[in-house]
């Protein structure tokens, strides 16, 4: 490839870090612009140019393909934002690229009844990836930190003990996701998740554009009109928990989301950083199986 390319991924990259969060203590999320293009970069990055998007998404899909043969590491993308910040958008173009045998997409919607029958954490790990894979879940665990603790009624409906339905309850949940997380990467799964980071002035054109092009008013759900009048304690919520959970084994990415393809380009050198540093590789051919390959290889030769 290109070495200028090389060099224009490895800058790229170098701007995704300031928006990874590993500990976060002091992360405020008045500190990241949502309308952000890493314009303040000291290289000029050609973000948005065919050439790069598609030096990208090979780049991805080689990666994806050795994650796959290797069969070692998995890794779970979680993708969290307010409505219209561009969850299914980000893995349509950020995925293009990959073997769909390789990657699954689950989107959490609200609880089933059995869902609620047991724990907050037990459909997101019944959807894990396994070795190889690449797990995307489009909202998450993280719902149960947000949601309910935005709307109580929904904490209510999960049926638990009074007496444990404390003060410390966000608290005990956010100890309970850190434990799972760290369980996850201590064997296997890379965690990377993603907020994206919309301002809410750019999300009333987004709700108006669904309102007002008819290709996109299956978009809208008045529930996004409902949820839009409660920003502020969403984002004091989506703060918290990031605060809480951000380490360095399951860091935070906190993306400006008011620019599409920098919200993607953002996540797609993130994602591709990360897989680099696993050292992946194909596997090596077993002692003695090149004798069977060259077999076959003479079988399929002779055949008339």
């Amino acid at each position: 490839m290109p070495p200028s390319l090389e060099k224009t991924m490895a800058a790229a990259q170098r701007v995704s870090r300031a928006y990874r969060i590993e500990h976060g203590k002091k992360f405020r999320l008045k500190h990241i612009s949502p309308d952000d293009t890493g314009e303040s970069a000291p290289v000029e990055i050609p973000w948005r140019t065919k050439t790069f998007l598609d030096f990208a998404h090979t780049r991805l899909a080689a990666l994806q393909d050795k994650l796959y043969a290797q069969k070692r590491w998995s890794v779970l993308i979680v993708l969290q934002a307010m409505d219209a910040a561009g969850k299914d958008g980000t893995i349509k173009h950020v995925m293009s690229g990959v073997n769909p045998q390789g990657c699954d997409v689950t989107s959490f919607k609200v609880p089933s009844p059995a869902e609620l029958a047991h724990t907050f954490l037990w459909r997101c790990a019944l959807r894990v990836p396994e070795s190889g894979m690449i797990g995307i879940f489009n909202r998450s665990h993280y719902e149960e930190v947000l949601a309910p603790r935005v709307h109580p009624e929904f904490l209510q409906a999960q049926n638990l003990p009074p007496s444990l339905v404390t003060k410390k309850i966000w608290q005990e949940r956010y100890q309970d996701i850190n434990a799972f997380e760290e369980h996850l990467s201590r064997n296997g799964v890379l965690v990377l998740k993603f907020y994206l980071h919309l301002s809410k002035d750019e999300q009333k054109k987004r709700l108006l554009a669904r309102l007002n092009e008819k290709n996109k008013n299956w978009k809208f759900s008045e529930s996004d009109i409902k949820e839009r009048a409660l920003w502020d304690q969403y984002m004091a919520a989506y703060e918290d928990a990031i605060r809480a959970t951000a380490k360095p084994w399951a860091p935070w990415y906190v993306v400006p989301a008011d620019n599409k393809w920098f919200t993607r380009a953002i996540v797609a050198v993130a994602i591709i950083a990360a897989l680099e540093s696993l050292n992946l590789k194909y596997p090596k051919t077993p002692k003695g199986h090149e004798e069977i390959l060259l077999a076959a290889k003479k079988a399929l030769d002779e055949e008339t």
